[in-house]
């Protein structure tokens, strides 16, 4: 994507949002009368497995205990949702933390209410048959990727830090949905993706057994998906969004112990689900990406300022934004959920 089209993108947004979400403080009541506020949540994604904690907290009424009738929807890419909150299209947003980066730099007024994958499942993913077994292993190798999104351009960087180059590695664009296609059929060794999304997929899809080269293990890390809101609803519906971050932190807290009851609670969430067994790898997979070293033992959702200067280092580096803001720019401190 450019960078530009995230604003371009807004005018787009704004013709459909038909009251479905962002300035209205609709409520109802709940089954023993407490008034409860109808929240939206739209996802980075259609439904997968690391979206089963937010099932799973509605299931279990945790959104409910603090006051939230809680709808999830599906989204269509991190950036996307991201123009959609910032235009008051949803109340919140689940995305990718360099969309948000990218969103802010170019003028939407939303923010991070908090990072929850503090551990980038960004990877290079390839059939285990391939024999990939370390960085420069990919010297010579065909890799699907997306040109222009944030995983592609810090592709580079994770390249560097491994002491490789672009010029040892061969990049074929593919649009976002076309990369599990590539490399099962042969026209790329591997691709750029999530190892909590493509990779349990391919596996199941191909029969072959998938392996990962993740920037995290390798010398790059940085924050991934979490919660995010308007300026607007910040300002003028403070206590719905520390509700909401608390709300989530005990979801997620609760579907780690849960996990068989998070993948069942998304029965029916979209035509296009996963398979039972491919969202448990998903969720699993999603569960090991909570803290970094600052955050281990912390609330789920808890984000710390030396965290979010190294990814905002990395992505400034990367060139997903033009200059470094510090993290007050992107990120609402104060709404760190809460016992």
């Amino acid at each position: 994507m450019k960078l530009p089209a995230l604003v371009a993108g807004v005018v787009a947004v704004l013709l459909f949002a038909t009251g479905c979400g962002g300035g209205g403080q609709e409520t109802t009541t709940n089954a023993e009368g407490q008034t409860l506020d109808k929240v939206t949540l739209t996802l980075n994604w259609y439904p997968y497995g690391e979206h089963a904690p937010f099932y799973y907290g509605k299931a279990q009424g945790i959104y409910e205990k603090h006051g939230i009738d809680l709808d999830i929807r599906a989204g269509q890419g991190s950036q996307k949702t991201v123009q959609a909150t910032a235009a008051g299209q949803t109340d919140f947003g689940w995305a990718d933390t360099p969309a948000v980066l990218a969103g802010v730099s170019q003028g939407l007024d939303v923010k991070s209410i908090g990072v929850f994958l503090q551990t980038t499942p960004s990877s290079v993913q390839f059939f285990t048959e391939e024999n990939v077994n370390s960085p420069a292993d990919l010297k010579g190798k065909t890799i699907a990727s997306t040109a222009g999104d944030a995983l592609t351009k810090t592709f580079p960087t994770f390249l560097k830090a491994n002491g490789l180059t672009e010029n040892d590695v061969n990049i074929q664009n593919t649009d976002a949905a076309g990369k599990m296609a590539a490399v099962m059929s042969g026209q790329t060794d591997a691709l750029l993706g999530y190892a909590t999304d493509q990779g349990p997929t391919m596996q199941e899809k191909a029969g072959k057994e998938v392996s990962y080269l993740r920037f995290a293990d390798n010398g790059l890390n940085f924050y991934s998906n979490g919660l995010l809101a308007s300026q607007e609803l910040i300002d003028d519906r403070g206590d719905l969004a520390q509700r909401m971050v608390t709300a989530t932190s005990e979801a997620w807290a609760e579907a780690q112990g849960d996990q068989q009851a998070a993948v069942a609670a998304m029965e029916g969430a979209s035509e296009q689900l996963p398979s039972e067994q491919v969202l448990t790898e998903q969720l699993a997979s999603t569960l090991e990406l909570l803290h970094t070293e600052s955050t281990e033992g912390e609330r789920p959702g808890v984000n710390t300022e030396a965290d979010w200067n190294a990814t905002i280092k990395v992505f400034a580096d990367a060139g997903v934004i033009e200059s470094a803001e510090e993290p007050g720019a992107y990120w609402v401190s104060d709404l760190a959920p809460k016992e």
